[in-house]
């Protein structure tokens, strides 16, 4: 096995939850993962708020849905 030495600041590990000075490469990929998505989901949130879709109930979002794949398929 090789190691790979990677430098992270305080404030980065606190954020990352990482409590030990050596993990697995493996336990390094989920934490990234987990931050990344959690990352992508507040995104998320945030334009839909913007474009008003946080509003939506889920038989909008279903027929929005619905709508936008038969377009689709339309258009093939």
């Amino acid at each position: 096995m090789r190691t790979l030495s990677i430098s992270i600041s305080d404030l980065e590990l606190d954020k990352f939850g990482i409590k030990k000075d050596k993990i697995s490469f493996s336990e390094f990929l989920e934490l990234v993962s987990h931050e990344l998505m959690k990352q992508n989901l507040n995104k998320t949130i945030e334009l839909s708020e913007k474009y008003g879709l946080s509003k939506m109930t889920m038989e909008e979002i279903t027929k929005e849905v619905k709508a936008t794949r038969k377009n689709a398929k339309n258009r093939n």
